[in-house]
């Protein structure tokens, strides 16, 4: 157990400019509202938006060949095993996956390869499925990793979250039974995106700060839909005007699914061990008697920061950070995506997973109950793809509880699904569309209700 004060500080003000510079920097960073091209945003995003604008057009082709020269290294190395892979852990990772992982991999260079030459199966590469992961989603997701993943030691490594932890402890463990460092993903989450908040929590679970139980509820739970994405999602289906209410909507249904959904299998069945399977201490989070909470706060958070004695160091893990969302997540993304939105474009399965929602919407008194509830799971391939079908819905009431429903729903395969898939958060597929169904249910009442006080 860490002690609750310094240990012989030979330079005190050293660990305070440690913790204060880069942990400010980093808040800024990843946290701080700001104005942009008439948006509310942060600055991390605009930094990722300046790769896009910089390189334009030529990203997909950057993504393709990220892609395809992961799935290359990795069969190289399942044939070959060549030693400068194998002796190396962190290039064992990325290039030498489980078996599934593998197959994973290789379909999405299959599916990239044929969607940027446009051959093959047009089902594959045309702009509502393969298309829309290459062109829209993947440059995106390659700028907001390269970022994040560089700049993401600034909140890890100083302090920042050792602080916040200790503040914030008493709400988010009595309420939500999740240590108070958690707060800080829901605030890059829903400040920036979700594929940031995935991208802390995994880092922290492999580095022994989340337990199995914790990083699971946090991934699936806390990586908030930004602001700036319900502003999207609310123009999609022509009810800008009505913002204010729609985002009270939205965070009084993720609070009452973030409360009761971590409590039902399939996340109350994750157990609370770390990562190298010891188990949860709660003396780590207990303060010392005599201690005030910001002093003890400030204590953990100093500690941490005088634990940095190389920046070099830290440099180095914000590379790896990025490399590895960068070659371990987009071949993920890219097959697991695509097949997500083919079966929704192609089959009639989304329907028909949508028809057991009828009598419940018809019971929250929510018109056109049958157009609605196609809406309703499809959500689970794409976040975006509800509002597009609720588009065409008459009922303002209807289209509103859509829209927010389809922001608090969180888990869709496109992007959070795939990228809590391909992490390391213990998740399963399986689990994650029951979760997503659970949102639904929980979610919908509150929604409904407060669409019946707006309408």
């Amino acid at each position: 157990m860490q002690n609750s004060t310094l240990s012989t500080p030979i330079k005190p003000k050293t660990h305070w400019l440690k913790f204060l510079i880069p942990s400010l920097l980093g808040v800024f960073l990843f946290m701080a509202p700001i104005a942009y091209q008439d948006t509310l945003t942060i600055p991390i995003a605009v930094l990722a938006k300046s790769i896009q604008n910089l390189f334009g057009d030529m990203l997909p082709s950057i993504v393709t060949a990220v892609i395809a020269t992961t799935a290359l290294l990795s069969l190289i190395t399942r044939l070959v095993k060549p030693n400068f892979v194998l002796s190396r852990p962190f290039l064992t990772g990325l290039f030498n996956p489980s078996l599934s992982w593998f197959i994973v991999q290789q379909l999405g260079a299959i599916f990239v390869l044929l969607t940027y030459f446009q051959v093959g199966p047009e089902v594959i590469y045309q702009g509502t499925t393969g298309g829309l992961v290459l062109n829209d989603l993947l440059p995106v997701l390659f700028s907001v990793f390269l970022f994040a993943g560089l700049l993401l030691p600034l909140l890890l490594s100083f302090g920042l979250l050792e602080f916040c932890g200790t503040l914030c402890t008493k709400i988010m463990r009595p309420i939500f039974n999740l240590p108070g460092r958690s707060s800080v993903n829901c605030i890059a989450s829903w400040l920036g995106d979700g594929s940031v908040g995935v991208l802390l929590t995994s880092k922290q679970y492999e580095k022994g700060l989340y337990t199995q139980r914790e990083a699971a509820v946090i991934g699936t739970t806390f990586s908030a839909v930004s602001i700036t994405f319900s502003l999207v999602v609310l123009a999609q289906v022509n009810l800008e005007h009505l913002f204010m209410p729609f985002y009270l909507t939205v965070c009084l249904a993720g609070l009452a699914a973030a409360v009761i959904v971590p409590r039902l299998p399939p996340l109350s069945n994750k157990k609370d061990q770390y990562i190298d399977g010891t188990e949860r201490n709660a003396d780590l989070e207990a303060i010392p008697e005599g201690t005030s909470m910001v002093r003890h706060g400030l204590n953990q958070a100093l500690l941490k920061a005088s634990q940095v004695t190389c920046f070099k160091t830290v440099i180095k893990d914000g590379l790896k950070n990025a490399a590895d969302m960068i070659f371990g997540v987009l071949p993920i993304v890219m097959a697991i995506g695509t097949i997500a939105l083919v079966i929704a474009e192609t089959t009639p399965l989304f329907d028909w997973l949508g028809k057991p929602f009828i009598p419940f919407l018809e019971l929250l008194n929510i018109p056109q109950a049958t157009e609605a509830s196609r809406t309703i799971v499809v959500g689970f391939a794409d976040m975006f793809l509800p509002s597009i079908l609720a588009s065409s819905i008459e009922s303002d009431m209807t289209r509103f509880v859509i829209a927010a429903m389809s922001v608090t729903q969180l888990i869709y395969m496109s992007e959070v699904g795939a990228l809590l898939i391909g992490s390391k958060i213990p998740v399963k597929a399986w689990e994650l569309f029951v979760i997503f169904i659970l949102r639904t249910l929980v979610t919908l009442p509150v929604i409904a209700g407060i669409a019946h006080i707006i309408f």
